[in-house]
């Protein structure tokens, strides 16, 4: 078995793995290739060995053998000197998405919402800091760049991510709340910890979160748990809107109501 290098060795050390498994079970290698993989994006769809090498923070050498693997996997692709994702990429949300209730219960959920509503409606999970949409619908003459699958909000400034922060025991919240460098996305952004723990915390006793203009200044958006069969909420749904196109008492009042009815009817059907 190869020996690793004193910093590999020194993070194994220092890590503290789910479920209480052997560190020396976690792969350095598979974390480094996904690493790679997560450094593209629509600022960076193309690039050489060096500027992955700097985008991750790994050496020459590392970084070639990641990228040799995943070319010869069929995830990346060179053309020239630039590597560039495949299409094959997207095998790896497939089969998240397939065996998830995504495919056959949250998708049209926001499919019947968005026609109901005349809004654009998502579900979201939460990773980490962010709340990730994993389905997604709007009306035809809405259209917002890059928000679909798998588009990533601010978890502490979203209704999505409001909602599914109330769902975590309270000393992980707080937990949470206390590692998290807070930064405004926008001017109206709540910037102080203690006013977003009350109202993340707020969202258990009201049964849902309204955020206006606080992940986006033109946005305002109302979310709800996403509960399944026993009542263990493992999402969020929310349906948005521009400042304007819909009032707030419309959002707070027969829009909330839809939601709320929506996800009642979808718990028996999430196992």
């Amino acid at each position: 078995m190869p020996k690793l290098n004193p910093e590999d060795a020194a993070r194994r050390e220092e890590r503290v793995l789910a479920s209480g498994a052997n560190p020396a079970d976690f792969s350095e290698a598979l974390a480094r290739g996904f690493s790679v993989l997560l450094a593209f994006s629509a600022e960076r769809r193309q690039m050489t060995l060096a500027e992955v090498g700097r985008a991750v923070g790994l050496s020459r050498a590392t970084v070639r053998r990641s990228l040799t693997t995943l070319v010869h996997l069929g995830y990346l692709e060179l053309r020239g000197r630039q590597y560039m994702l495949t299409v094959r990429v997207l095998e790896l949300a497939s089969a998240y998405l397939t065996a998830s209730p995504t495919g056959s219960v949250v998708q049209p959920l926001c499919e019947r919402l968005c026609r109901e509503t005349d809004l654009a409606c998502s579900t979201a999970v939460l990773d980490d800091e962010y709340a990730v949409m994993v389905a997604r619908a709007a009306p035809h003459q809405v259209f917002y760049h890059g928000a679909g699958v798998g588009f990533r909000l601010p978890a502490w400034h979203t209704a999505l991510g409001r909602v599914l922060l109330s769902a975590l025991p309270d000393d992980e919240l707080r937990a949470r709340l206390r590692k998290v460098k807070v930064v405004a996305p926008t001017e109206h952004s709540t910037v102080d910890k203690k006013e977003l723990l009350r109202l993340v915390v707020a969202v258990r006793e009201d049964g849902y979160s309204y955020v206006e203009q606080e992940a986006d200044s033109a946005i305002h958006s109302i979310a709800v748990p996403l509960r399944r069969w026993d009542g263990q909420i493992i999402g969020a749904v929310n349906a948005g809107a521009r400042i304007g196109a819909t009032d707030n008492a419309a959002m707070t009042g027969p829009v909330l109501e839809q939601l709320r009815s929506a996800v009642r009817e979808a718990a028996p059907l999430l196992l």
